[in-house]
């Protein structure tokens, strides 16, 4: 009697999930494929990071090769060319993070207080440009900005007094061209979620700031920036956590045999290491140990965020 009950329970409360999922089907026919391609091309592949633990061969497989343990990490991080990789890798991302971070704050705010709208939408299009750029053609910009005959900049050197600089040909210089060049093309994309985030500051918070006496730049430090601030923190937390994500084409394309003691980076490193010297087991792991420290990065800094600002991602 009581099995009877239960199915009875239960038959209309699957029928009203049978009856959801027929009359729903547009919607997951729409996502089936990007779900497809995130199950085969991201989850799919993870299985790999088994190699990292491995000395893998090609014709043993992944599942034949034999165990290493921690052989390959551990030789990564005690080698003179592994602890050089990381150092550029941590002072190309802490130093795009510090520069960079601010700078789409700065020109969104800016923009904001633009009351010209002819202005402001020929300061947007200028500042957005770049980032749509390739980029294969902004490094070929760079070099030929930069060229010790013909680069315009060292004209202006040349004209002001000074000495050529070989930009592409001094190591200490790289940093500074990597993070710079990536501030112009990315700062006016970046600015665009706190433009948005700005619109919605309350109009009668604003209003009372200017009856109360305030100047522009405290109704900007008392009213703007301190409504936006959730969106800064987010932000944030996401940017520490891709602080070892150095992208590999633009610092590929830029590195030359003088520069390498500056511009070699994990991922241009792995994919030295894993393609063109066939080292497939240490690049997993090299691979494998920029993805960890990047993750507890943004958990580091997401608990962090929390205690000082009741602001975090989860």
């Amino acid at each position: 009697m009581g099995d009877k009950s239960v199915r009875n329970a239960v038959r209309p409360y699957t029928g009203a999930r049978l009856w959801a999922w027929s009359h729903g089907w547009q919607f997951w026919l729409i996502i089936a494929l990007p779900l497809a391609y995130i199950v085969i091309f991201c989850y799919v592949p993870m299985g790999g990071i088994l190699m990292a633990f491995k000395d893998y061969s090609p014709r043993r497989g992944i599942w034949q090769s034999p165990w290493v343990g921690l052989k390959w990490f551990k030789q990564f991080v005690t080698t003179p060319s592994g602890l050089t990789v990381i150092v550029n890798t941590l002072r190309l991302g802490f130093y795009s993070l510090i520069a960079g971070f601010p700078i789409p704050i700065l020109l969104a705010v800016a923009l904001n207080e633009i009351r010209s709208l002819h202005f402001k939408k020929t300061v947007q299009m200028v500042t957005y440009a770049p980032y749509f750029i390739s980029v294969v053609v902004m490094v070929g910009m760079l070099m030929q900005l930069t060229d010790l005959r013909i680069g315009i900049i060292n004209r202006i050197i040349t004209i002001l007094g000074g000495q050529p600089v070989n930009f592409f040909g001094e190591a200490r210089i790289f940093p500074h061209l990597y993070v710079w060049s990536g501030i112009w093309q990315t700062m006016g994309y970046s600015s665009i979620i706190y433009i948005a985030a700005l619109a919605g500051v309350s109009k009668e918070t604003q209003e009372a700031a200017v009856v109360d006496g305030a100047s522009r730049v405290q109704r900007i430090w008392h009213v703007d920036l301190p409504a936006i601030r959730p969106t800064i923190v987010i932000l944030l937390i996401f940017n520490c956590g891709s602080i070892m994500s150095i992208g590999f084409e633009k610092t590929y394309l830029m590195q030359n045999p003088i520069n390498m003691a500056t511009a070699e980076v994990i991922s241009t490193f792995v994919y030295k290491v894993g393609l063109q010297n066939a080292n497939y087991s240490f690049s997993t792991a090299v691979g494998l140990f920029n993805s960890v420290v990047g993750f507890v990065l943004m958990v580091a800094v997401n608990q962090i965020s929390k205690k000082l600002t009741d602001t975090s991602v989860w």
